[in-house]
Order: C-alpha cells, then sequence, then structure tokens
C-alpha cells in the first residue's frame, strides 16, 4: 500500500472533520491536541483509532516532522473487523496504539485534574484577601458573583479502574500470547470499540476540566470588566491613594497578572492590555480634578481651562486603571496619526479599538453625572458632542464646543434633544427606549429576559421600571448604530471628536431647536398632512358619530455626539402606539443641507407609517395605499404604457442606483416633490406625480398657482372632488350639532380644516 507523506505543521485531520480513514504512521512524529493539554504519537501509532466510534475526529492531529502515513479507510465497523480479522499483525497494532494513547489521555487528566483544583485555590484565597480588605477598610465588595457560584470541583472524572484496566490489556497484548486473541477478530474489535468509547469519555472529562478553568479565568478577565482584576487593582489604587501598606494585595495581583502567559483567555477580556496598563499606572496614580467654567473669558482662558481635557473626563468617569490607560494610550496614539481618516488596517484597527472603548467610556460618564450635581464643561463636552481632548478638536474648535456646551438651550425644545437630554428623559420617565436594531422594543427584550431567565413577577416589574436599565438599553442598541449612521462615513467611523471630520464651520452646522424648526416649518409649508394620524376622539366620540380625525404628531429629533452627513428615521412610532411621535435621528453639527434632510428623513417616515398601518398588506394594490401603489408602479413599470420609453429607461437606471430599493426610490421622488414638483418644475413623470398628489397633498393655498398649470390640473380637480366630499360630510356633522345646541368640539373644526387642507402651519 503506498504511503501519503505530510508535511511538518501540517494537520493530518482536524477537529469536527468526519471520520473516514485511520493512518498508520510509518515514520516522523504527530501531535494530537485535546482539550488542556497535547500529548505525542509515533512510528506504529495509528491517527484516528481512538474515534472509531464518533462520526466526527473530536482529536487534531498535526504532524510534528514529515511524516509518512499509511491510510485504512474506515467505512464501517463490518470492514474494519474484516481488516483485523485478515491481518492480525494490524490488529495488534491498532491495539496497542489506542492503548497507549489512551494511557497518555488518562494521564493528561490527572494533571488537569490537579491544575484545575490549584487554579480555584488561588481565586478562594484570592477572593478572602480581597473580601477582608474590603472589610477592614470599609470598601464595598466588588467580588464577581460567579466567582461564588462555581464549585469547588467537577462532579464528573475519570474511572480510576480504566487506568489499571487499559495498563493490562497493554501489557498483555505485548506479551507472547497475544496472538491467541489476535486470531479473534470480534475481540480485537470488542477491545478498540469499548476503548474508543472509553476515550471518548476521557475526552468529555477533560473538555469540561478545560472549561471549568475557563470560567475561573473568566473570574479574573471577563469581558464585561466587572471581574477579580478590576477589583483589586482598583481596591490596590485606593489602598494607594489612602497611605495603606498594600503588599499582601500587590503580591496577590502580580500573580494574578502571570494568568495571561499560563493561560489562552479570549481576546474581548483584554487582559494582556490591562495587565500592561497596571503596570504602567502603578507608579502613577490619577487624582480627580473639576474644571468647571461658565463659557466666558478670552479664547486663551477658555483653552487654559481645556489643558488636560481628557484627564478630566477619565478621572470624572472612575474608570478602572487598566480601561483608563488603553484609552489614554489609544488617544495618544490616534492624536499623533497624521491621517486621521487613512482606511489603512493600522488606522482602521486604531479607530475600532477607539471606538469600542468611546462607548465604555461614555456609559461610565453618564452613569456618574446621575449623582454629580454639576458637571466640569469638558464632561459636559464629552456629552454633548464627543469631545475628548483639546488636541485632537482644534483649539478654534475647543472653544465655540466649550461655550456651546456652557449655554445649552433647555432639553425638548421643539422636540429637539441632545443624546444626553434624551438619555437622562429616559432616566426621568419621560421617554421610553427606542427599538433596537432588531426592531426589539425594551417591553420586548423584558419579556425575552422573563422568558430566558424565568424571571418572577417581582424582578419583571423591577425590570420594567429600573430607570437605569433603561438607560443602559438605549446606550447599547441605538447609541453605537445611529452615531455612525448620521456620522455618515461609515470607513473611517471613529465618534471621537476630531478637527478633521468638520467641513464647515462649527457655528453653522450646530443643529439647534430654531434651525430643526425652521426646516419643519418649510416642509410643512408644502405637505402638511406628513406627520398627521388618523385617530378617534374617545372624549368626544358621541359628538363625533366616532368620526376619525387627524392628529399631528411631530417627530422627537435626537442629535448625535458627532460632526456627520446624514440625517435618519430610527423609528417611526414609539413602542406599539400608532398615535405617537417618530423618531428622527442627526448629528449634532451637520454638514449638509439640513432642510434637505428634514425632507428626506420625512419621506422615509411617510413610507414606513404607511407600511405600519396597512401591515402585511402594504404591497397589496387591492386595498389602495401609497405603498401599495408605489410597490406597482415600481414592479410594473416596464408594462405601464403611461410611460415613455426615455421615462422606463430613466426608472430602470434610478432603480440601479437605488440598488433595488422601492423604499429609496420613494424617498427620492419624494424629495424631488417637496423641493421641485410643488413649485411647479416638473421632474417627476405623470405616474408618480399622481400618487404623490394623491397621498402627500399639497395645500390649498397652492391651488391658485397649481391650477395654471396643465400637469396639476386634472390632478387638482380630482383632489377638490374628494376634499369637497369629506368637507361636507363633516360640514353636516356640524349642522346636525348646532341644531341640537350641542356645542362643536374643536376636534370637529380642525378636522374640517384638514379635510379643506387649510390646517395651520405651526
Amino acid at each position: 500500500m503506498p504511503g501519503i507523506v505530510i508535511e511538518k505543521s501540517k494537520n493530518i485531520c482536524s477537529f469536527e472533520q468526519p471520520v473516514t480513514t485511520l493512518y498508520l504512521i510509518s515514520q516522523g512524529r504527530v501531535e494530537v491536541q485535546c482539550p488542556g493539554g497535547s500529548y505525542q504519537i509515533g512510528i506504529g501509532d495509528v491517527a484516528g483509532i481512538c474515534e472509531i466510534c464518533s462520526e466526527i475526529h473530536f482529536l487534531t492531529y498535526t504532524a510534528l516532522e514529515d511524516t509518512t502515513l499509511m491510510p485504512y479507510p474506515l467505512t464501517s465497523m463490518e470492514a474494519l473487523e474484516d481488516l483485523l480479522q485478515k491481518r492480525p499483525g494490524i490488529a495488534k497494532l491498532f491495539i496497542l496504539s489506542l492503548l497507549r494513547q489512551f494511557g497518555a489521555m488518562i494521564e493528561q487528566a490527572s494533571v488537569s485534574e490537579v491544575g484545575s483544583a490549584s487554579l480555584y485555590r488561588r481565586l478562594r484565597t484570592d477572593c478572602d484577601l480581597y473580601a477582608g480588605l474590603c472589610e477592614k477598610h470599609k470598601v464595598p465588595s466588588r467580588i464577581p458573583p460567579e466567582a461564588e457560584e462555581i464549585p469547588h470541583c467537577l462532579e464528573d472524572s475519570c474511572d480510576e479502574w480504566l487506568s489499571k484496566y487499559y495498563a493490562s490489556l497493554q501489557r498483555v497484548y505485548t506479551g507472547a500470547d497475544s496472538d491467541i486473541l489476535l486470531q479473534e477478530a470480534g475481540l480485537s474489535l470488542g477491545v478498540l470499540r469499548k476503548g474508543s468509547l472509553d476515550l471518548n469519555k476521557t475526552y468529555r472529562v477533560l473538555e469540561a476540566q478545560a472549561q471549568y478553568r475557563s470560567q475561573i479565568i473568566c473570574c479574573y478577565y471577563s469581558q464585561s470588566g466587572n471581574d477579580m482584576f478590576d477589583a483589586m487593582t482598583k481596591l490596590y489604587y485606593r489602598l494607594c491613594q489612602e497611605g495603606t501598606d498594600c503588599g499582601e494585595l500587590y503580591n496577590h495581583i502580580s500573580r494574578m497578572l502571570r494568568l495571561p502567559e499560563e493561560y489562552d483567555i479570549p481576546p474581548e477580556a483584554q487582559a494582556t492590555v490591562r495587565t500592561q496598563a497596571f503596570r504602567r499606572k502603578e507608579e502613577a496614580l490619577a487624582h480627580p480634578e473639576a474644571a468647571q467654567g461658565a463659557g466666558e473669558g478670552s479664547d486663551a482662558d477658555i483653552l487654559q481651562l481645556l489643558e488636560g481635557s481628557l484627564e478630566t473626563i477619565l478621572d470624572f468617569a472612575g474608570l478602572d486603571g487598566d480601561k483608563e490607560a488603553s484609552f489614554r494610550e489609544h488617544v495618544a496614539h490616534y492624536r499623533a496619526t497624521r491621517d486621521k481618516n487613512s482606511t489603512d488596517d493600522e488606522c482602521s484597527r486604531l479607530r475600532r479599538v477607539l471606538t469600542e472603548e468611546f462607548y465604555l467610556l461614555y456609559t461610565e460618564v453618564f452613569e456618574r453625572s446621575l449623582s454629580v450635581p454639576s458637571l466640569p464643561v469638558p464632561v459636559r463636552m464629552f456629552l454633548y458632542f464627543g469631545y475628548v481632548d483639546e488636541a485632537l478638536a482644534g483649539e478654534d474648535n475647543s472653544v465655540v464646543l466649550y461655550r456651546l456646551a456652557s449655554y445649552m438651550s433647555e432639553p425638548g425644545q421643539m422636540n429637539v434633544y441632545t443624546f444626553y437630554d434624551w438619555l437622562m428623559a429616559i432616566y426621568d420617565g419621560e421617554k421610553n427606549p427606542s427599538r433596537s436594531e432588531l426592531d426589539e422594543d425594551y417591553d420586548d427584550f423584558v419579556y425575552l429576559q422573563k422568558k430566558r431567565n424565568n424571571l418572577s413577577a417581582a424582578e419583571v416589574s423591577a425590570l420594567e421600571n429600573d430607570r437605569l436599565a433603561k438607560v443602559r438599553y438605549e446606550l447599547e442598541n441605538l447609541f453605537p448604530v445611529a452615531n455612525k449612521v448620521t456620522f455618515g462615513r461609515v470607513t473611517t467611523y471613529c465618534p471621537v471628536f476630531t478637527a478633521e471630520n468638520m467641513l464647515k464651520d462649527l457655528r453653522d452646522s450646530f443643529v439647534t431647536p430654531e434651525k430643526v424648526g425652521g426646516a419643519l416649518a418649510m416642509l410643512k409649508a408644502v405637505d402638511f398632512s406628513a406627520f398627521y394620524r388618523e385617530t378617534i376622539d374617545y372624549e368626544m366620540s358621541q359628538a363625533m358619530n366616532r368620526e376619525p380625525i387627524h392628529v399631528e404628531y411631530l417627530p422627537d429629533i435626537i442629535l448625535m455626539p458627532n460632526a456627520g452627513i446624514r440625517g435618519s428615521l430610527w423609528q417611526e412610532i414609539e413602542g406599539r402606539k400608532r398615535n405617537s411621535p417618530s423618531r428622527m435621528i442627526l448629528p449634532a453639527f451637520y454638514m449638509e443641507n439640513l432642510d434637505t434632510a428634514m425632507v428626506r428623513m420625512t419621506g422615509e417616515f411617510r413610507w414606513e407609517m404607511c407600511k405600519r398601518i396597512q401591515s402585511g398588506r402594504w404591497n397589496d394594490v387591492s386595498e389602495p395605499s401609497l405603498t401599495s401603489e408605489y410597490f406597482d408602479y415600481m414592479q410594473f413599470y416596464k408594462k405601464n404604457t403611461e410611460l415613455s420609453k426615455d421615462a422606463k429607461e430613466k426608472l430602470q437606471n434610478s432603480l440601479v442606483r437605488a440598488k433595488n430599493s422601492f423604499r429609496e426610490m420613494f424617498v427620492r421622488d419624494y424629495v424631488t416633490w417637496i423641493m421641485y414638483e410643488s413649485n411647479g418644475s416638473a421632474r417627476l413623470n405623470k405616474v408618480a406625480r399622481r400618487i404623490l398628489f394623491m397621498y402627500c397633498p399639497l395645500p390649498a393655498s397652492m391651488d391658485a398657482a397649481l391650477e395654471q398649470n396643465p400637469m396639476f390640473s386634472e390632478l387638482l380637480g380630482r383632489q377638490r372632488i374628494l376634499s369637497g366630499q369629506r368637507v361636507q360630510k363633516l360640514g353636516i356633522l356640524r349642522q346636525k350639532l348646532r341644531n341640537s345646541n350641542t356645542p362643536v368640539p374643536d376636534c370637529l373644526e380642525q378636522e374640517i380644516a384638514f379635510a379643506s387642507r387649510k390646517p395651520e402651519i405651526s
């Protein structure tokens, strides 16, 4: 049988690959990797013999040098038994290899068990020392709850008798009388199958022990940062600042610092970075400072107050030493980077790390701000604008940001909120958290927590009313995505405010409630019904004869802490309440035209709101609606006889640019409708114009100009008929109320004005 050669460091077979072949080693050495360790096999051993009862490999075999293998296909147990019957010599090699490997695996299990016990004792010793010091110095203990839940040992372990049993079998099969046993192929197959099953069980024990050690390591270094490293180093910093002898604690921390070298720790825990940061900060502990200001004084005075802004923000946040040092290091690296918007791997990686750390810092700063009556101005600049460092922002920009942060308007004016004010509104119970990217709101989140974690009714109630949990939900689900969306340049995104991202003057680009109000007024002067919802006034339902009315719900505008180029609709309603404000997101500093952004976001809102109202029939043309008719128009435009050949080609090209998104096509047509068509400048084809004229009607004040244009006269006539029918019906109801001496509700007068296309434009 010809052999095959496997080069050094190449895998022969890997974990979870199907078991199809046994490989007899005729030359070379192979490393067998198992949970928590490895062992070696060589000439005369068989790769895969331990796994004949498994459909897939649970071990990985790697050549330590150029290795020659003799392959034996493993198609079935019957085929293997036939091979053992015909070739007793091969049977002996197979059995002895399995027995040797079983011995090696048992030895690994023994070493693993000792290591697990030792690691557990270390954890308990560290926890006891830490708890004792916390009690002595009146410091709240921050031992992670996972550390208390870990058992002192595992229930499953290898059967002790198996070691002696297989050692005895190995002596028998190496003895002179083994030939007698090998004549019985059924016996040989039985030894191999039982050995494979027992070895698989030993593997599971090893796997459980590796997971057990991993649980213990996670108590020291976890992705969340709530771990023993954080607790012990933070206590060390505090005791050092108080002048307390920390020798014993430092010895335990030093031993903890070696864990990343001894064990595999998930990179998300940033163990190496954190240990290095501790060593750097060991001799230089930070002291909190307050940078107060009122926005007055010269530019030079303000710049002097802003010196060391990064340290002011970090000291206020009270981050763990490792996280603080890591963020400081990455900011310094970013500051030194010549092209901060470079797309090379190193710069992209730096921005990615900074982004993750920025969001963590933002959460810590916000939560700390809840208990501090007066925030230092650099901290307010950070919360409002993403400002971190005066050198990154640039001197001129830093001064402007300082003055803006010192004189911010009251939150919620014209439904405009900075992101910090929006979080405060959620914390104060004025607003509910936004939906996540997966379209789940906070109620859905609570329900899932109840379902997954079997929470009691009391726990569910507590979670539903947990103000901080609601804020954290917003920080985790809305903040990262919305901040990136509004920034607009996805490939170079970094939430840290830098001068390089400013494409316009700060003062001109700063989004204020007044600017938003002006953009909304411009929009509503054309599309007066954009934010109206159909509802029933239940207080006046008897007088109104349950006649539906339209009520306006202006959107909440959330200003994300960045300088960006894009606005977007986040959600069309709040929760499941159709009669509630939509939510739109904009950067705090908008680099483009705000009027156009507002029109575009309103187009997105109109599309999504119609889909929400129509539900599953949003694209069913048998039930006329904005989305169903526009969907039908786009889907069958090639067969539409109302469209010319040029119009169809133009539509085809536009669809390609819109990536075949009908929603995007509608939004673009809506922008054209508001910005151009309403002024009499023809840009749309007749089908699109008809749909928009029907579902995004223009106010009656524009009729005089429109009826002079033949493109609009027919549409306007049809609109007047429909409007007149509605007004007539409502007028009859009003007259009926007057005849019965019943006061006419204000909502009826307002509905008549709405139906007449003469609403009050606020």
